[in-house]
């Protein structure tokens, strides 16, 4: 039988498009254009309000930050602060709703609207189909992205080179039905890598790969990475472009002996899509080291302290 990471992640086209037809251009519970806006998280849900908030002020809708909840900067004014909470019981981010309790309007966006966050948060978005009961998050995670992505659609608000979400979860349906790439179940390390809005969906890969595989990942921005993380790449390590690789890299990455994971990816498939590749690298990787990817060495649902 399939793990349940495995069988979850393999939802994602569905609970994308799904999450997408929950957007309305009338909905005041997600930022509006021209607010300031936080967009807080922990772990993967800081990894996708990185993403969020990079497409956000790439489309010209109002300065957009992301935050750890624990690294929340409380003396900035915010018109709202949205919280991506998979459980609704995290303690940080519960702690930040009640600081910003009555002084700023918070939206928290979660899979379980009965937990205590319905009554910390202002408002809340819910995407109780995409709640997982696999540790590692795959589906609610990308699932928060694709309606935060579908609501900028809305407002006529895409980042040029964005694909809107529909073309999205076709690109996740050729991720889950294509091999993986040759070579990447006997390598030792894995570099990941982003650009702009991409940089939270490596961050995201990263972390899928340490969580559920015990796996070396490190993670940089594309353009930082030559400035000394290429020194760790030879035979037997491999890097992995989410989006467009800078123009000469690819050469460089070739003259250290390491498997560019670029070419791989079908011509345009849209990075959220790749990450689903990523995803189902993980599991693999999992499996073959005699790991279960749905419970993690020392991980819970939910952090609570």
């Amino acid at each position: 039988m399939s793990s349940l990471t495995a069988q979850e992640l393999a939802t994602q086209p569905a609970t994308w498009r799904r999450a997408a037809a929950l957007a309305e251009p009338s909905d005041t519970a997600l930022p509006q254009p021209g607010e300031r806006v936080a967009v807080v998280g922990c772990g993967t849900s800081w990894f996708m309000a990185q993403a969020y908030a990079a497409l956000r002020e790439a489309a010209g809708q109002g300065e957009t930050d992301a935050f750890a909840a624990s690294e929340f900067r409380y003396a900035r004014q915010y018109d709202r602060v949205l919280v991506i909470c998979r459980s609704g019981t995290t303690t940080e981010v519960l702690a930040l709703l009640d600081r910003l309790s009555g002084r700023t309007p918070t939206v928290a966006l979660t899979a379980d609207p009965t937990t205590p966050i319905k009554q910390a948060a202002d408002r809340l978005v819910v995407l109780d189909f995409a709640d997982e009961r696999s540790v590692v998050q795959t589906r609610f995670a990308t699932s928060a992205l694709a309606l935060l992505r579908a609501h900028l659609e809305l407002h006529g608000a895409l980042p040029a080179g964005v694909h809107p979400v529909a073309r999205a979860a076709d690109d996740a349906e050729q991720a889950l039905a294509q091999p993986l790439p040759d070579g990447l179940l006997t390598i030792d390390q894995i570099s990941f890598l982003g650009a702009d809005w991409t940089n939270g969906l490596a961050l995201e890969a990263g972390l899928k790969m340490r969580e559920a595989a015990r796996f070396w990942t490190e993670t940089y921005p594309a353009m930082e990475y030559r400035h000394g993380p290429i020194a760790i790449t030879g035979p037997g390590r491999a890097v992995w472009m989410f989006g467009e690789l800078p123009a000469g890299l690819d050469a460089q990455i070739a003259e250290t002996g390491g498997l560019l994971v670029a070419d791989s990816a079908p011509a345009g498939m849209d990075p959220m899509a790749d990450l689903v590749r990523v995803h189902r690298l993980a599991v693999a990787l999992a499996e073959a080291r005699g790991l279960d990817p749905d419970r993690p060495q020392a991980l819970t649902r939910s952090v609570l302290l």
